[in-house]
Order: C-alpha cells, then structure tokens, then sequence
C-alpha cells in the first residue's frame, strides 16, 4: 500500500494559502451583512408607507366593520415607495362626461373595501344596482334614524333579498335623542328649524360611519335642489367628513349620477326592474324622515316634499353640508340667495301673456280699493328651482286667461325686494301665488301647492 507524504514547508504553503481564502471570505460575508443590514433598512421604510389596501388602523368608534388584513410584501427595488397623491378635481373633469357605471366602476376598483354605498332607501337604489353590474364586491349603509316609514324599513328587507347583502345600518346615539326630544319635544323642527334634529340623527351618526371608510358614494344629482346641489362633481374631496386615516381630504366622495336627471333615474330602474320603495307610487319622491317628508303635488320640484315649511335654499340636513355657500344661509334655512346667483339668474315666466310687475307696480295694485280688474301675481326668485319647475303651468295658463279679463303677472321677491315681500305680500316661501279680487282692499294667497294648471284655473275661476 502507498502512502504520499508532504513536506513541511508544502503544509505551511497550503495552511497559508487557505489562511488567505478565509481572510477573503470573512472580508466578503462582513460586506454581504452589511448590505444586508441596508437592505432591512430600505425594507423597514418601504413598510411604513401603507398602500391604500392595507390594514386600516384600528378605529373604535366606527360603526362600520374595516375590512381584512392585506399582506403587505416589500418590492424587490431600492427606494421608498412613495403614494401619489390625487388630484380629484383633474378626475371629475375626466368624468365628467362618463356613465354612472363606469364612474362606479373606477370607485369600486379604487377603494374596495374601503368604499360604502350610502343608501337612504328612496331612488338611491339605483346606486346598487350600478354596483352590481360591475360585478365588483361592494358594500352599504344606511342611517336608520328612528323615524322612518313603515314602508321605507320593508324597502331596506326587499333590498337585501333581492341583492343578497346586509345592509349596515347606523344609529343615533340614544342619550343624545333622549336629552334633545326631554328638552324640546318630538317636533321642535317644525319651530327651530331641523338642523338640530338632523344633527343627532342624521349627521353624528353618519360621521362614526365614514371614520372607519376612506370613500363614500352618495346618490346627489345635480337637479335635486336649488342652490344646493347644482355644482356638485362626480367625484371630490369630502370637504365635510373625514374618512380612516383623518384629517382634511382624508375622504373621498364619489357621485355616480351627478349629472345624470331624475327622469332617466327612473327609466333606469324600470329598465332593470328594481324594487322600489311602494312611497313612491303615494306621490313621494325625495324620502326622508315621515315627520318632515310628503308627497308633492303637479308642478312642484321634488324636493318640496322634504322640509316643506322652509325655503327653497334649506333642503339640507347636513349630510351634504358642504355644498351649502356661505352667507346664503340664516339658522332656519329662510336665507336669501347668495348675491353672484341672484345677479347672474336668467329670468323665468318671460312671455307676453305675463306682466312684469315692478316695485311700483306691484304697490299701486295694493293700494287699488276698486280694480276693475282681478289679478293673478306669481312672487318668484328666478333660481329657485321651485318657480322653474311651476314655469311651464303657469305660462300656460296665462295664455288661457288671455282675453278673459283676468291680468296675470309676476314681481321678483329675492334680494332687495324679500324683506318688502314678507311684510307686505305674504310671501312665506317661493314660489307665492296671489289673487287680487276686484272691489279688495287684499290679495288672497293661493292656499296649496298643487301648481298644476287646473288647479290653479279652479282657483281665480273660484274667485273671480
């Protein structure tokens, strides 16, 4: 048997030599945990900027359950990630000309599980609807004020049969009610304006819910009510409400069918066949609470059924507080107009059969104690949807009584002239319809406000 033997100085050279090698390995692991050190670091950073689908934070007082956690994996490139932030006023104009659908579509995929669908159980259903055609999951709320419908509360059970979803429904807080209904009654709205009621009801409760989102969707058209919801964007910064992460903009408002009109809300949802609430087949269009909600009547808006004993410019309850202007509004919601509205408005029931009443005018025919002549006087504000929508019928009958003996006219009662108005005119609200008999020292104010023309015709035929 063989045996190879080395030499000690041929020991020493490889000793030497390996001594070296893991001189080199040691230089080369101390600079890999080094990187890798680094690396931790970069990762650590990169971790703290949460992406839009990551855990929200915790949030106790949310009603609103949050959604699962997401699994957040650092990306393999060196740098902090950084979310962009959008510009949501450039998006609305992007929109501007799109579908609801699509609209929904982007929000849906935008926020997930962090956007809600406010639902108030009137024709806001087709907001649902839309969110189904996406096929995206989706979720709803609602606030459950205490005081709605029989019918509405059987609505909300069709709806999510028909849906196969849970509606999450929000609640005032009961110590709050209780105090508000031991100090003031159960109708101090009708006396002190509904602000205070809606305020607990509505608007508190609503505010807990939106902490736990990051978006909401909401049913506003641009045609709803007058001076309010014109300029309202498809898509905005709450400039209101904050959503999970708090503060300013940290909540996004999404408003599918801005600009979409009531009339085609409805041929939608016959299109579809959606259930609706049965309300809406006793006249009632806009739905809200049953003590401050009724149906309207021919030739009125459809927001004239909700606060019907304030003025045009109150139809809010706080839900939508931001898109109220600033000035237009005293405690009661009986405010002017703002003064850009008033001086930019285009004039309504512009036709020859109509006399324009000036001031003078319309003070000369007060002091008249033997007219020969009845009169039929209209009191309007030009951008008061509420005079818009009652147009058509009273130009029409004005052609009808051409002729007749009967003058009918109109006086603008907005700005300078409203406080002359409410004195002396008995203008509670606009529009304000009046009749000056012959052989009357006083004009008879019209007594409802069912403004279409037969009933108006019964009225000075009653009268004349």
């Amino acid at each position: 048997m063989a045996l190879a033997f080395t030499s000690a100085p041929a020991i020493q050279g490889v000793l030497s030599s390996s001594s070296n090698e893991l001189s080199k390995v040691a230089s080369q692991f101390g600079s890999f945990q080094q990187n890798m050190l680094s690396a931790s670091s970069v990762s650590r950073r990169r971790l703290a900027v949460r992406p839009l689908n990551a855990e929200p934070k915790k949030n106790h007082n949310s009603i609103i359950p949050s959604s699962a956690a997401a699994t957040i994996v650092a990306p393999p490139e060196v740098g902090e990630k950084v979310v962009k932030e959008e510009d949501y006023e450039k998006l609305a104009k992007d929109l501007e000309n799109a579908s609801p659908l699509e609209i929904m579509d982007k929000a849906l995929a935008k926020f997930g599980n962090d956007i809600a669908i406010a639902f108030s159980g009137a024709e806001d259903v087709a907001l649902i609807e839309y969110a189904r055609l996406t096929g995206r999951p989706f979720r709803v709320f609602s606030l459950d004020t205490g005081r709605l419908d029989p019918e509405t509360y059987n609505f909300f059970d069709t709806v999510e049969k028909h849906y196969g979803i849970h509606i999450e429904y929000m609640f005032p807080d009961a110590v709050e009610v209780q105090a508000l209904v031991r100090s003031k009654g159960l109708f101090s709205f009708y006396e002190d304006g509904h602000q205070e009621c809606c305020r607990v009801r509505k608007v508190r409760p609503l505010r807990r819910a939106l902490k736990g989102l990051r978006a909401w969707i909401t049913g506003q058209r641009k045609d709803q009510s007058p001076g309010t919801r014109s300029d309202v964007p498809v898509v905005q910064a709450d400039p209101v409400f904050e959503g999970l992460d708090g503060g300013i903009g940290s909540l996004v408002k999404w408003n599918p069918v801005a600009n979409v009109d009531g009339k085609d809300i409805w041929n939608f949802l016959r299109a579809m066949n959606v259930p609706v609430n049965s309300l809406h087949a006793q006249g009632y269009v806009s739905i809200g609470c049953e003590p401050c909600t009724r149906s309207v009547l021919p030739g009125q808006h459809e927001r004239e059924g909700r606060w019907w004993w304030e003025d045009a410019r109150a139809k809010e309850c706080g839900l939508h507080k931001g898109n109220l202007k600033e000035d237009s509004l005293n405690g009661n919601g009986n405010g002017d107009a703002h003064a850009s509205e008033i001086a930019t408005a285009a004039d309504i029931f512009d036709t020859k059969n109509v006399v324009n009443l000036s001031r003078p005018g319309i003070e000369n025919l007060l002091k008249l104690e033997d007219r020969r002549e009845p009169w039929l006087v209209v009191l309007y504000a030009p951008w008061c949807q509420f005079c818009q929508a009652m147009e058509g019928s009273y130009v029409e009958l004005a052609e009808k009584l051409a002729g007749s003996g009967v003058k009918v006219a109109k006086f603008r009662s907005d700005g300078d002239q409203k406080t002359f108005a409410e004195q002396e005119l008995q203008l509670g609200s606009f529009p304000t319809i009046l009749f000056f008999p012959k052989n009357s020292t006083r004009p008879i104010k019209y007594p409802t406000e069912n403004r279409d023309v037969n009933s108006l015709m019964a009225f000075v035929n009653a009268l004349r």
